[in-house]
């Protein structure tokens, strides 16, 4: 069994709020970030060469290239060297990861592949600053480079944070993401333990009928405006090596906005039942279902649309934030095996069939009620009335703490 301090590697967590960035700041970020995506180019193009002669190329090679390219450069010595070197390090970082993968030769489609180079109209700014780079001063955020932005306070840090990320999304907003060291809530013991089951009818199927999560579509509700903004955008595309028009890049927009909302309300769901769930049991047996391999099915628009994901992600935040024991149960055989009894079908069942039926001790119970029953099972919190037996299947890994969540 796995515990969650160990996985985490250290308690942090991100707090992210919407910045209102200036006219002048917005133009002292821009060249801040120019700056640092030639940096990562330069790094990319300096990893390409010394790949290709057997050199090693790490951190501290990369920061030698850093000293020169500033003590050559009055241009790049213009800018803060904080957000240069935390660059350079990510790089560094990214670089060692895909050689790690390509050294195990794993297969290709697991690949962590190596860094490349960042366009100037595709790449978004992306600056991290450490404690020494940044600090807040009546409510207000300097950034080493005399740049000052206003943060939207939507709530309280916990606690002094230790670096931050300032980035721009699709549409042009700024954010200022805070990594601050984690802090439990508890909240009051009830006595109550749940199993969840994933699926694609229902996004969730727990024990308890009153917090089952059914499919809300908000992807299904908005692909009429979403395909409405892409249309436009293919009557306007410019021909290939030609800029976009003020109107293809007005449509482009658009079409961000439906698609951020849309991610907005599957996070805000999310949360919700998570919290829900978390405050109503003290344990919680999740499946441990990685959803990936669906968007390669018949099933992978809904699947998307259902984002198991990002609401299993949530629910292991929220019971992370308030103490709760969340129990991840591996997939296999969830759907064969009996909860009552600990049989095992002969055969997968095909999804058309909704209903399970064991013939060993002859319940009968939905299918994805059956499965969530087994992740209490397997997880060892078996539901007053059952039978005190555990079905046969892999380990079960406990998690109290995540790595690096967003809030």
């Amino acid at each position: 069994m796995t515990t969650a301090q160990e996985k985490a590697g250290g308690g942090r967590v991100r707090y992210t709020y919407r910045l209102r960035v200036s006219s002048p700041a917005a133009a002292l970020l821009e060249a801040e970030w120019a700056r640092c995506r030639w940096l990562w180019n330069e790094c990319c193009a300096r990893s390409k060469k010394a790949y290709a002669k057997g050199e090693k190329c790490g951190p501290a090679r990369l920061d030698k290239m850093l000293t020169e390219a500033r003590t050559r450069m009055a241009w790049l010595r213009a800018g803060s060297s904080v957000p240069q070197q935390q660059l350079v390090r990510d790089f560094a970082t990214s670089r060692a990861k895909a050689l790690k993968d390509i050294k195990g030769r794993l297969p290709m489609r697991q690949r962590a592949g190596m860094p490349k180079y960042k366009k100037k109209h595709r790449a978004g700014p992306s600056l991290n600053y450490t404690q020494r780079g940044f600090r807040i001063k009546d409510g207000r955020l300097h950034l080493a480079g005399g740049i000052v932005v206003t943060v939207v306070w939507s709530r309280e840090l916990p606690e002094p944070p230790s670096s931050v990320r300032v980035y721009r999304d699709s549409i042009g907003h700024w954010y200022g993401s805070f990594v601050v060291a984690t802090t439990t809530k508890h909240l009051p013991e009830t006595g109550a333990v749940i199993g969840i089951d994933w699926g694609v009818k229902e996004t969730a199927t727990t024990t308890s009928d009153d917090h089952d999560l059914p499919h809300v579509e908000h992807g299904k509700k908005a692909a009429k405006r979403l395909a409405h903004y892409q249309r436009m955008m293919a009557r306007r595309r410019a021909p290939r090596g030609k800029a976009q028009s003020k109107g293809y890049r007005w449509a482009q927009k658009q079409a961000a906005r439906v698609h951020k909302k849309v991610a907005r309300q599957r996070q805000d769901t999310a949360r919700k039942w998570a919290k829900r769930l978390v405050r109503d049991h003290d344990a919680l047996a999740v499946e441990d279902f990685r959803p990936k391999f669906l968007a390669k099915s018949t099933m992978a628009r809904k699947a998307a649309d259902a984002a198991i994901g990002a609401t299993k992600t949530a629910l292991v935040e929220m019971g992370r934030k308030h103490g709760r024991a969340v129990h991840l149960v591996h997939p296999a055989h969830t759907t064969m095996d009996c909860a009552r009894c600990g049989a095992r079908t002969k055969h997968a069942l095909p999804l058309s069939e909704r209903t399970y039926a064991c013939t060993t001790c002859g319940a009968v119970s939905p299918r994805d009620k059956n499965s969530a029953r087994v992740m209490l099972v397997r997880a060892g919190l078996n539901p007053a009335g059952a039978d005190r037996v555990r079905a046969d299947g892999p380990l079960v890994r406990s998690r109290r703490e995540p790595g690096i969540p967003r809030l």
